[in-house]
Formats: C-alpha cells, sequence, structure tokens
C-alpha cells in the first residue's frame, strides 16, 4: 500500500452485499461516477469488497468492542481508496450518510439493495428492495424522531398489550375478630413515552431489537423544565425492561422467566408488595437438608395473617415433627360441618379457667375407666 499523499480520493456509494466470506465486516460497494449501474455489466459479485472503520471506542482486534456488521445493503456510505486513484480497489468505509428516501429500492438495479421483500415472482414486493423501508421521512429512528403520524410500531403494540385492572387478594372478613387490607386493583403504569428530537439517542436491529437511552425534556411558556428521561431495553419479542424518569422500573416478560442465583438473594421493599398468580405457586426451602435453614414468617404489630381456600382444602402436614400453636390472647374456631380428632397418644387438656359445652344433640363418652374429679 503506498503513501497516498496528494494521491486521496475519496468516494460515496450504496452497499450491495455485507455476506464477507472471511467475516471481518467488509462490504461490496457501488461507487458513484466510478460503477456503473448496470448490473448486467457489473454484478454485484464483481464489486471490491470494501474495509469497515471502527469508531475509537471499538478495539478492532480479537473481537473487543463492537463488531462491524451494523451495516445492510441499500445504506449510503463514503469513504476513501487506500491505493489512492492507482486502482481504486482497496476501499475503507468511514461512515454511513442517512437521508430521506424518494423512492424505494429496485434489486434489479445497481445502487440499490439487491435483497426483494418477496421471493415470489408474482408478489409485487418482488420487485421491491427490502431496504429503505419507507419513503418521504428521515432514516432517523421513529423512536427518536417521534412523529405522531409516523409512530413507531412498538409504540403501538405496547399501547395495545398493557393490562389494567388486575385484582389482588379478597379476603373476606368472618366475624368482628378478623380484619384484612381493603380489596383493590393495580395496572401496568402508563407508557413514559415522551420523546424530542434530538435529544434520545436510539438503537434498532433489523429484527426489531430497540435500546433507548432519552435525555428529552421540554420548557413550557413559563420556562419551567420538564425531564422525560428514561432507558428503555426491548426484545424483539415484547419482554422489555424500562427505567423512568421518576425511577420506576417496568419489567414485562413475554413468556417464562427464570432466575438463577449461585449464592444469596436480599430484597427490601419499602412500600407494599402484590402478587397476583393465574396458576400454581410453589415453594420449596432447605433443599439440601443442611441444619437451621428455616422458612420464617414475621408480621409486625398492628397486622394479620390471612389465608382464604374460595373452593378447596387448607392441608398442613408435618411428617416427623411436632404442630405448635402458642396464642397470646383468645384462639377461636368456627367448624361449618363436623369437628373430627384423631389421637393416636393421650390427650391433655389443662383449663386454669372454666369449661362449658353446650351440645344440642346427645353426648358420647367411652374410656376404660372414666373418673370424675378423682
Amino acid at each position: 500500500m503506498a503513501f497516498l499523499g496528494n494521491n486521496f480520493k475519496w468516494f460515496v456509494g450504496v452497499v450491495e452485499d455485507r455476506h464477507d466470506p472471511e467475516k471481518v465486516g467488509r462490504l461490496r460497494v457501488r461507487c458513484l461516477g466510478i460503477h456503473t449501474s448496470n448490473k448486467n455489466a457489473l454484478p454485484t459479485a464483481d464489486l471490491p469488497w470494501a474495509s469497515v472503520a471502527l469508531p475509537v471506542t471499538s478495539s478492532g482486534i480479537s473481537g473487543i468492542g463492537q463488531s462491524a456488521t451494523g451495516i445492510v445493503e441499500g445504506s449510503w456510505v463514503w469513504g476513501y481508496f487506500r491505493d489512492g486513484d492507482y486502482l481504486m480497489q482497496e476501499l475503507v468505509v468511514v461512515g454511513t450518510l442517512p437521508g430521506r428516501p424518494s423512492e424505494l429500492g429496485d434489486p434489479n438495479k445497481g445502487f440499490y439493495d439487491p435483497n426483494r421483500r418477496s421471493a415470489d415472482e408474482d408478489e409485487a414486493d418482488y420487485d421491491i428492495s427490502v431496504y429503505p423501508r419507507n419513503t418521504a421521512e428521515p432514516d432517523t429512528n421513529r423512536l427518536a424522531v417521534n412523529n405522531p403520524t409516523l409512530q413507531h410500531n412498538t409504540l403501538i403494540q405496547r399501547s395495545q398489550a398493557r393490562i389494567t385492572g388486575i385484582p389482588t387478594a379478597d379476603f373476606d372478613a368472618v366475624g368482628s375478630n378478623i380484619t384484612a387490607s381493603d380489596t383493590d386493583t393495580w395496572s401496568q403504569p402508563a407508557i413514559s413515552y415522551n420523546a424530542v428530537y434530538p435529544y434520545n439517542h436510539v438503537y434498532e436491529s433489523e429484527s426489531g431489537h430497540i435500546k433507548e437511552y432519552d435525555d428529552s425534556f421540554t420548557i413550557d411558556a413559563n420556562g419551567i423544565r420538564t425531564n422525560h428521561y428514561r432507558i428503555y431495553e426491548r426484545h424483539a419479542s415484547g419482554t422489555s425492561t424500562e427505567m423512568t424518569n421518576n425511577g420506576d422500573r417496568i419489567d414485562i416478560i413475554t413468556n417464562d422467566h427464570y432466575t438463577l442465583t449461585s449464592n444469596n438473594n436480599k430484597a427490601y421493599i419499602q412500600g407494599n408488595s402484590d402478587i397476583t398468580i393465574a396458576g400454581r405457586h410453589k415453594i420449596y426451602i432447605n433443599k439440601d437438608g443442611q441444619s437451621n435453614n428455616h422458612y420464617d414468617i414475621q408480621v409486625g404489630p398492628n397486622a394479620n395473617v390471612n389465608i382464604q381456600v374460595d373452593n378447596g382444602n387448607l392441608n398442613v402436614v408435618t411428617k416427623t415433627g411436632q404442630f405448635n400453636f402458642d396464642v397470646g390472647a383468645d384462639f377461636n374456631v368456627n367448624v361449618g360441618g363436623n369437628y373430627n380428632l384423631t389421637v393416636l397418644g393421650n390427650k391433655v387438656e389443662t383449663i386454669e379457667g372454666n369449661h362449658t359445652q353446650d351440645t344440642t344433640g346427645s353426648v358420647v363418652i367411652k374410656g376404660a375407666t372414666i373418673d370424675l374429679n378423682p
């Protein structure tokens, strides 16, 4: 490679191929004023490969930093020839040139994306390139532009998928001695997107993965500034995480959620916590059988523990251990049906006060011996 010196020659062109067999991010570029648009005379496969210059924030060696695979077919690029105006075969792409496309691409011609929107020759999209996707609007991401008449499709999807009126536990109070939290519902927060150009910094991949770092703000007629700062990351499936301006975090998971922690897991909630589960819920404590790995529940003063089964049984089983109750006040039991008690050993009752039985039916007492006031 000769020193460029006064032979520096630059180019503007359109990418027609990014499938570099060497996988180093090279592109085939058709250059304006140098290459013909006639693909019969100069097929895409005969265009020279162009290297891609990475930013200084990427190392360009050993896979450190970002990959050189962000440019797609149909992208307008500019750069220079490393071999000057001698051969013009060693191209270096320095950057892309976004604009406002006035027409869709024609895959049959040069200077367009050669990829077709449809593989079916009978479809109208067969003769239309994949990129650009739209015309008469800037190549800037719609999430960065925030044109109400040209909304990004994910904003529409998010609004339609928003869940509201989620119920919380509804405990039926029984008697004057049982109280429970008021029944209420909650909803997924409203979409907080309110981007202002040019402060929303957006990355979107071809399949629809999105990242937004939004520094937007507005200033009203009185000069009062309102920030709309957000961070948003979304998978093409709709699974997403958003951090809003006031510090809220909203996680939406459209399928299963797995959390695997190799050590401790601690959570501190200074407000309320509500969990509504449409399916089952299991908790397995002390899986390894270690000592003192207890399951402890403590409720602070002036609050109750309420458990309600709407249509089923409430079962508590200890396989080898004891079942202990230590009640600091009254012990009230209300049985709607029969009360069956089976004791395989002895039964001892110690009552320091009075013992009253009020039975409307018959009373049967059986025993080997029956002692009354022995």
